[in-house]
């Protein structure tokens, strides 16, 4: 915990000189709040106040507990990149503490909305986070808010500080872009990009390519049966030197071709997908990438908006949305890390109801 408190005291304090409550006494009362399931300023202020003794523990507070004005103020004026740096820095410790390796595995990229942070008459225009997912320890890696909703241009600043060496990263068709396939490349790492029609003639190329192949492509196929439904998916993998030299695509080695199908009901659906990679790989391994792919979906935007209620939180001044955000998410990495065995939901209880247990989640960070 004093690790964690020693990181936040490098972030740059925004405020006026005069202020009564360290910054870092502020973020680190916030992120144990939120561990204990607070979900806005208010949140943080009860919090608190009801926790005074326990908090006086580990920071200070000798002004007495922050008001739910000065946690909004802090957030709303707090330089978003600073914070984000001690939330690298946390992770990195936390890393270090369970003995994780560097990423390795997938890494899938995507973007989601803060749905009730818009500012007032842009409710259609939402602020949108991008997240950098490891789907093998399913902890967030980095994220950033993508300045008026430019997701690529936000992703590929992310890509930039990141060493992704032996990872494969995910995506979905809006990154299917040669700046985003050669910032994945400079970060030592293989892409997996989702391609539909934005690529209308790339796509009609592997769509003519699979279909001049026939039964002679290498196919794995695979179903589940669960929950009352069928599901059937078929990967099928092509080599692509031609289209990289055609479409001028940097690094394309292949393409993919995903075929579900799902039965329910007595109704069956059906779905194609296709994928351009950086390397030839077997179609078992295709599906094991798009899989993975989706625990961003599964494991880190499902938890956010369920455990956290993210979508119905209500900062929206200046920069309160990405800085509350990034509180989120090293809030739900630190509860991750701690116990697979027991939900994110029990934990948040426990350590709203037990002292001890609030501070066995920090205790990674040291």
């Amino acid at each position: 915990m004093l690790e964690i408190v020693g990181i936040l005291r490098e972030v740059r304090d925004p405020r006026r000189a005069n202020a009564r409550h360290s910054l870092a006494d502020i973020l680190f009362v916030a992120l144990a709040a939120t561990l204990c399931g607070a979900k806005s300023c208010v949140d943080m202020a009860d919090f608190a106040e009801d926790r005074l003794s326990e908090l006086r523990q580990i920071v200070d507070l000798p002004h007495g507990p922050p008001s739910h004005d000065t946690f909004s103020r802090v957030f709303r004026l707090l330089e978003p990149s600073a914070l984000e740096q001690a939330f690298s820095r946390c992770m990195a410790s936390v890393r270090e503490a369970l003995r994780l390796a560097a990423p390795k595995g997938v890494v899938a990229i995507d973007g989601k909305s803060l749905r009730r942070a818009y500012e007032k008459g842009l409710a259609h225009m939402p602020p949108l986070m991008v997240g950098v997912f490891d789907s093998q320890t399913r902890l967030s890696i980095a994220q950033a808010r993508a300045p008026d909703g430019a997701e690529i241009a936000a992703t590929l600043a992310l890509l930039d500080g990141l060493d992704l060496k032996g990872c494969t990263v995910s995506a979905d068709a809006l990154h299917c872009t040669t700046d985003t396939a050669k910032a994945i490349r400079a970060a030592k790492a293989h892409y997996a990009l989702g391609l539909k029609a934005n690529r209308r003639q790339l796509l009609a190329e592997v769509e003519a390519a699979f279909a001049k192949a026939g039964d002679t492509a290498p196919v794995h196929e695979t179903t589940d049966k669960r929950h009352g439904r069928i599901e059937t998916r078929r990967a099928s993998i092509l080599p692509a030197t031609r289209l990289e030299r055609t479409f001028d695509f940097p690094h394309l080695r292949a393409v993919g071709r995903i075929e579900a199908s799902r039965d329910l009901d007595g109704k069956t659906s059906r779905s194609v997908r296709y994928v351009v990679l950086s390397k030839l790989i077997s179609p078992r391994k295709l599906q094991e990438i798009i899989r993975a792919h989706w625990a961003i979906e599964n494991q880190l935007h499902w938890s956010l908006d369920v455990v956290f209620d993210e979508d119905d939180a209500r900062s929206r001044k200046n920069h309160a949305p990405e800085n509350l955000a990034v509180i989120r998410r090293l809030a739900l990495n630190l509860l991750r890390a701690h116990d697979p065995d027991q939900s994110i939901s029990r934990k948040i209880r426990r350590a709203a109801w037990q002292p001890g247990f609030l501070h066995e989640l920090l205790a990674h960070v040291r």
